[in-house]
């Protein structure tokens, strides 16, 4: 008999390449949307628990309205914070692995050396604040069985992004100003699907020890540099692609200037790490062209 991965926010767009990863594997897996369970619902979550009895699950579940959590931060911790919380301890009653996804905003991102997962914490953003919540959450109650997966950057052909958003005005505007002070490292959902798939069964057989773990893609670059990667993929002109600050883009929240992540513990659990940015991104690009020029 298979075991059962219970992946929340399958509907995602890193869930659904989660969902297409495990299909791969010998598992039984449940795809729980937002409609299907309210993580933040004890009963909700006990229901599906005793229902089902999942081996491992993983939360891919967040508010991600990064600017929108800065005027319904109590709404954005319910998600990012309450929800994890009653999923951690549905977890330790039935002893179940819990891999919780989490993002570089924990951290101030005022540093100029790579942050490992035992680096403080620091969030300067209502995003980054709930987001540690419900990291904390998870570490506390699953010591021995509770990881934390934190990634940055992300997309994917299955929902918005920065890729396809840069994709869609390239056909639009003449020439694009994009930041070029805010450095980190762009990731593809379906690499860390791969490395949460990883993870979750060597959590199952004792090689991955609890706790803290890195999920992005090598190498660094800034908004900028990323975007003229995109625009020579496309066949465009690089050079339509201009430099400005984050002065010329003020947000409600603040983004973090240095979101480069180290990634020792992959390795440590003897999971090689994500490969480098551009090559994901040109293995990642045809599904995104087809997604966003049908």
């Amino acid at each position: 008999m298979s075991r059962v991965w219970l992946v929340t926010g399958a509907a995602g767009m890193l869930g659904q390449d989660l969902m297409a990863a495990l299909a791969r594997e010998d598992v039984t897996v449940l795809a729980a949307n937002r409609t299907v369970l309210d993580i933040a619902d004890p009963a909700r979550v006990r229901e599906m628990f005793t229902g089902h009895r999942p081996a491992v699950v993983v939360n891919c579940a967040a508010w991600t309205a990064v600017d929108d959590a800065e005027s319904q931060e109590e709404a954005a911790l319910r998600v990012n914070g309450t929800g994890p919380a009653v999923l951690a301890e549905a977890c330790r009653e039935h002893g179940a692995v819990l891999l919780h996804v989490s993002t570089d905003y924990v951290f101030a991102g005022d540093g100029g050396q790579p942050y490992g997962e035992d680096a403080p914490t620091g969030p300067r953003s209502a995003y980054g604040r709930t987001k540690l919540a419900g990291e904390r959450a998870v570490l506390e109650t699953l010591p021995d069985t509770g990881y934390v997966v934190r990634t940055a950057w992300l997309y994917g052909a299955g929902g918005g992004n920065f890729v396809r958003t840069m994709i869609r005005l390239e056909g639009v505007k003449e020439t694009l100003d994009v930041v070029d002070d805010q450095r980190g490292q762009p990731t593809w959902t379906v690499d860390l699907a791969g490395r949460l798939v990883r993870l979750g069964q060597a959590a199952l057989d004792g090689t991955a020890p609890a706790g803290v773990y890195h999920a992005t893609s090598g190498g660094e670059t800034t908004w900028f540099g990323f975007t003229r990667e995109i625009f020579r993929l496309l066949g465009a002109d690089p050079a339509r692609v201009r430099p400005t600050t984050s002065g010329a883009f003020v947000r409600p929240a603040p983004r973090p200037a240095f979101s480069v992540l180290a990634q020792s513990r992959f390795a440590a659990a003897g999971i090689e790490p994500i490969q480098d940015w551009r090559t994901a991104l040109g293995q990642a690009f045809p599904a995104l062209l087809a997604a966003e020029r049908p």
